[in-house]
């Protein structure tokens, strides 16, 4: 517990070290990323749009969002918006949110503001406050915020930063980790699998980490840090609460990863991961016992960008969760008091322009089955697979909009296939539901400004 008190001190000195280190430089020098490097979206971002990074994009990010074209002021802030409608195969039982119906909904799904950029050349920051459309509530969403410096070592050029986040995995900079992957938007009205990984979204929001990391010669990188669960307040003033639980102490994360470029073969990404958090679920103490998760994977990815008339991506993912259900199991919440998960996705895109793509993934997840952990589909077994399709455009990725250069947009369509959903492909809720019934059209709309 002592080296628990420890951690925790050190977190809150480096976050607060970060913090002040951006709040005592000029507001002025916080622009956004387009206007602050002089680039268009496409140098950072495949399809011209966010947030899938090129390899260019990848070193802004991993380098503090630092690099500018020149000394100017450029404005800081940013918004998003998203907008779908969605149309299921078969309608809910129930409407999925208050004020919908069972099917074809239209909606706002998110509506975000931004302060981003770089400070000097050693601090930056990415910061996203978000209006949720479905839910009607405004909180916080994603943060990283940076330090970072070059040094030598053994005539090697090492860059090494210190990132703030509140989500693990947010500040990576490969789209394989589930807080970045495709598909890069989404809609809550969408019907999903109800069982995913604890690294999956399960704390996103709900923790504030201190990572450190290195990246030698462009090539490998590497990152280990901590998470920790802040005070209810802290997190009720943000919009936010503590996710599936309180973190005992912290919870440990680990990265590592190697990128190589070919020449004019494209660039080429092996990986892999870890997070490992302990909590008692949902604040419970009474049984003084944790719960104990243990996420690892493997990951890897390849662009080829050509002569930006073809690009081409493939990113994958599998990892795999050790449940430890201590307490949730005491509690009566699982009829295990160890279970395993799995998941595995693949994706592949072709934009031609940065202006017109398509993507397909594959996705599927298995594990153990519980009768009390998934006791809400009739085989206890989290098993869920398919298919998802994207076909979308950027008209301005990759030149200035009618409206200016800071705006952009895209529009989609993205339909989802089941063959598996909650444990089965037939009646896997005990009611006559089919996973295709699942089987969801999204149209979209996103801009940027």
């Amino acid at each position: 517990m002592r080296s628990h008190r420890i951690l925790h001190t050190l977190s809150f000195v480096v976050s607060a070290t970060l913090i002040l280190a951006l709040s005592t430089l000029p507001s002025n020098a916080l622009p956004a990323f387009a206007q602050q490097t002089g680039l268009r979206c496409q140098a950072c971002h495949v399809g011209g749009i966010g947030p899938q990074l090129t390899v260019f994009g990848r070193s802004f990010k991993m380098g503090g969002y630092t690099q500018r074209a020149g000394d100017g002021f450029t404005p800081p802030v940013s918004a998003m918006l998203v907008a779908s409608f969605v149309n299921e195969a078969k309608d809910e039982p129930a409407p999925p949110a208050p004020h919908y119906g069972v099917n074809d909904n239209a909606t706002l799904d998110e509506a975000s503001l931004f302060i981003a950029g770089g400070i000097g050349d050693h601090f930056g920051a990415f910061s996203q406050f978000t209006y949720d459309g479905i839910g009607r509530a405004f909180g916080w969403d994603n943060l990283d915020v940076r330090a970072v410096d070059h040094v030598t070592l053994g005539g090697d050029d090492v860059l090494v930063g210190l990132s703030l986040n509140n989500n693990p995995g947010i500040q990576d900079a490969f789209n394989t980790l589930p807080a970045w992957g495709f598909p890069y938007t989404n809609s809550d009205l969408a019907p999903g699998p109800a069982a995913a990984t604890m690294f999956d979204g399960g704390f996103e929001m709900a923790v504030l980490g201190t990572t450190a990391y290195a990246q030698w010669n462009n090539g490998l990188y590497t990152e280990a840090g901590f998470y920790f669960t802040p005070g209810t307040h802290f997190l009720s003033a943000l919009g936010a609460d503590e996710g599936p639980g309180q973190i005992d102490g912290v919870a440990p994360y680990l990265r590592v990863a190697w990128q190589k470029d070919f020449a004019d073969a494209g660039n080429l990404e092996l990986g892999a991961f870890g997070f490992f958090p302990s909590f008692y679920p949902d604040g419970d103490k009474s049984t003084g016992r944790t719960d104990d998760y243990s996420d690892f994977g493997v990951d890897a990815s390849y662009q080829f960008l050509g002569d930006e008339t073809n690009v081409y991506t493939l990113n994958a993912r599998y990892m795999h969760e050790e449940q430890d259900l201590n307490a949730t199991h005491l509690l009566g919440g699982s009829a295990r008091a160890n279970d395993t998960l799995d998941d595995f996705r693949i994706d592949a895109s072709y934009y031609w322009h940065d202006w017109v793509g398509a993507t397909v993934q594959l996705f599927d997840t298995w594990g153990s089955r519980d009768a009390l952990l998934y006791g809400d589909n009739r085989t206890f077994s989290p098993d869920s697979q398919g298919v998802r399709f994207q076909i979308d455009a950027t008209p301005w990725g990759n030149d200035v909009s009618p409206l200016g250069p800071r705006f952009n947009m895209r529009v989609g369509v993205q339909y989802t296939l089941y063959t598996k959903f909650n444990g089965a492909g037939s009646n896997y809720d005990g009611t006559g539901r089919n996973a295709s019934d699942n089987n969801t059209l999204r149209i979209f709309t996103w801009f940027a400004l």
